[in-house]
């Protein structure tokens, strides 16, 4: 039985919130159960200096935890003067996850940063961030093409992410914090709507995983994101 009492192949609830924040051209707060995420897009006419003049746009990222988004209260990182390696290492992956769904060419020299902000955090942030992020991509996009600053949205397909583990010798879907701390083995998956692979973050904890365990773990993934990219689509309105 899990601490939640889900079945193995559920999901917590999803919700995904358009357009929280009025400022941003695109946002998106997500809630896997008790994990909060807020997603902000960013559009800026300009590009890194190593894109300039190349024609080519850029989609980046970046990360953070408020102070009580946990148990107990985390100091900032601005406080202590620098990100840590787990910011650093997360918002790179979100980064990436959104490039691979993104025509970057057909942007033109435009750069649009995704700001993720984990407001309350259950497990699995990283995925709920990529999830609400791909959301805020969109909106901001649409807001692009609506001024007439793009002829088309650049977006090129979906990508979601869910997290899968091994608890108590059982594959399961969509850990939470308490099934994570626990878990003998867990993973992160990104996946595109169109059956592509991303990216794959997968760890033995207490066991080495054998073939068929990563393979059944993979299968509850391909599930999870099915659903989650048809709350995006129910998202946006499409």
């Amino acid at each position: 039985m899990r601490p939640s009492g889900r079945a193995p192949d559920a999901l917590r609830p999803v919700i995904l919130q358009v357009n929280p924040i009025r400022h941003a051209e695109g946002s998106c707060f997500v809630k896997f159960g008790h994990t909060h995420v807020l997603c902000t897009a960013s559009v800026e006419g300009r590009v890194p200096p190593f894109l300039r003049n190349s024609g080519q746009g850029w989609v980046t990222a970046e990360y953070g935890m408020l102070p009580r988004s946990t148990h107990t209260r985390s100091e900032r990182e601005a406080a202590r003067g620098k990100q840590s390696g787990r910011t650093q290492e997360i918002q790179r992956l979100i980064g990436r996850s959104m490039r691979s769904v993104i025509d970057l060419k057909a942007m033109g020299e435009m750069t649009v940063t995704l700001d993720c902000d984990v407001i309350q955090a259950d497990g699995g942030t990283r995925t709920a961030a990529i999830t609400g992020a791909w959301v805020a991509l969109s909106l901001a996009f649409r807001k692009v093409v609506k001024n007439r600053l793009l002829a088309a949205s650049p977006v090129r397909g979906q990508v979601a992410a869910i997290s899968c583990g091994l608890y108590k010798g059982t594959p399961v879907l969509d850990l939470d914090y308490a099934e994570d701390s626990e878990a003998e083995a867990d993973g992160n998956f990104v996946l595109t709507a169109d059956g592509g692979l991303v990216e794959v973050q997968a760890t033995a904890e207490k066991r080495p995983m054998r073939p068929e365990e990563v393979d059944a773990l993979m299968a509850l993934a391909k599930v999870g994101c099915a659903a989650l990219f048809k709350a995006q689509q129910e998202a946006l309105g499409d």
